[in-house]
């Protein structure tokens, strides 16, 4: 008999496999303490993604070093607590940002609204939101119309539908801090609305979720949305009319592939 006070698991081979919390084992009728302080060290880092502010400053800088045009707008939550309370507010465009950008529309609009969201991960946002648009950008089809990249702060992922409209944008792209898992405080999604306005609901977005090393590659979320938003603009939908067959794309016969997909 083991002298060890915890019950081995015979599922722990495959924690090897996953960062889910499985096989944790037990000691007692509880679990081990190691396992009692992973959870609440998990916890901690949850809590923290929720709560922490998004340094809009450096991203900003950062997009800008890397050639996008950028434009700061936020909610009407006017702080974070407000921001976890009231949904509703996150969902909405500060008036004196809405009437900014209706007075700044282009001329014939867009095709593409860009939005980088804090939602409730500013640490995905602030690590995952460059990489992925640097992906994006030779994917997507040539002669896009982009907007700025719009920074949006105390930001739901309805926010965009608004961001689009007063822009004339096509369609709106949102990438936004997901709720924190236990093993994924860091989680990036993306969601894709075509012809946004407000009110639109969330069977008429398309969802990218879990980008980051650890789950979706960035090159592999680049090229689902970039297939997205082209399929999107050219059949004049999105939601649960569009579905993703990308991966038929990848299936194609080399000469048939999009522009920058490899291998």
């Amino acid at each position: 008999m083991s002298d060890s006070p915890v019950t081995p698991n015979p599922w722990t081979p495959w924690r090897a496999a996953t960062p889910a919390r499985l096989a944790l084992g037990r000691a007692g009728a509880g679990m081990p303490t190691d396992e009692t302080l992973r959870f609440g060290w998990a916890h901690a880092m949850a809590r923290d993604a929720i709560h922490a502010a998004l340094d809009v400053d450096a991203l900003d800088a950062a997009l800008r070093a890397d050639q996008w045009d950028v434009s700061r707008v936020r909610s009407q939550a006017a702080d974070r607590t407000t921001y976890l309370s009231r949904p509703d507010l996150g969902r909405q465009l500060d008036a004196e940002d809405a009437a900014r950008l209706r007075n700044e529309r282009p001329a014939g609009g867009c095709d593409v609204c860009l939005v980088i969201g804090d939602g409730l991960s500013s640490l995905a946002v602030a690590r995952h939101a460059l990489p992925l648009l640097a992906a994006l950008r030779p994917q997507l089809p040539p002669g896009t119309r982009l907007s700025p990249v719009f920074i949006a702060t105390q930001a739901r992922v309805a926010l965009a539908d608004e961001l689009g409209e007063a822009v004339g944008a096509g369609l709106s792209v949102m990438l936004i801090g997901e709720r924190p898992g236990l093993s994924s405080p860091d989680s990036l999604g993306i969601y894709l609305t075509h012809a946004p306005r407000r009110g639109r609901h969330d069977a008429e977005r398309n969802c990218i979720s879990n980008v980051r090393p650890e789950g979706l590659s960035y090159a592999h979320a680049a090229f689902k949305l970039a297939w997205l938003v082209r399929e999107s603009l050219r059949r004049g939908l999105s939601g649960v009319e569009l579905k993703d067959e990308s991966d038929l794309a990848v299936l194609e016969p080399p000469e048939a592939k999009p522009p920058g997909l490899t291998g």
